[in-house]
């Protein structure tokens, strides 16, 4: 509820901003006195005083920078996304098992002869 006043007070305050940036008179910058057209010989141009625009100016200057602040830190604390407080469904929430792995198939053994019948070899010798 603040945060909703605070904000219409801000955007109060940047059209009072904009309203009295548009009401001041231009101080005589055009190209001219760019080049040395001015009729002046001061070397910013006459200085006038305060008016009640320029301090009405300075004014609502300091609160749009105030305010552009204060919206920044009150609405820090909202929620950073619409669909984040909604819950995932049910084959979503659970992490998946996981599958055993992958054995390969079984191979027959090769056949072997029985030791009786196996070729000797003939001896060696020793010493050649």
């Amino acid at each position: 509820m603040i945060s909703i006043l605070f904000t219409m007070a801000y955007v109060c305050v940047c059209l009072v901003l904009l309203l009295v940036v548009l009401l001041q008179q231009g101080k005589g910058g055009d190209i001219a006195s760019a080049f040395g057209g001015s009729s002046s010989q001061a070397a910013f141009g006459v200085r006038a005083g305060a008016t009640l625009l320029t301090r009405v100016t300075t004014v609502a200057a300091v609160l749009f920078m105030l305010g552009a602040i204060g919206l920044g830190t009150v609405w820090q604390g909202a929620p950073s996304s619409v669909v984040g407080g909604v819950a995932l469904p049910p084959s979503q929430s659970t992490p998946a098992k996981p599958t055993p792995a992958a054995q390969p198939p079984a191979q027959p053994a090769a056949p072997t002869a029985p030791a009786s019948q196996a070729p000797a070899a003939p001896a060696k010798p020793p010493g050649k």
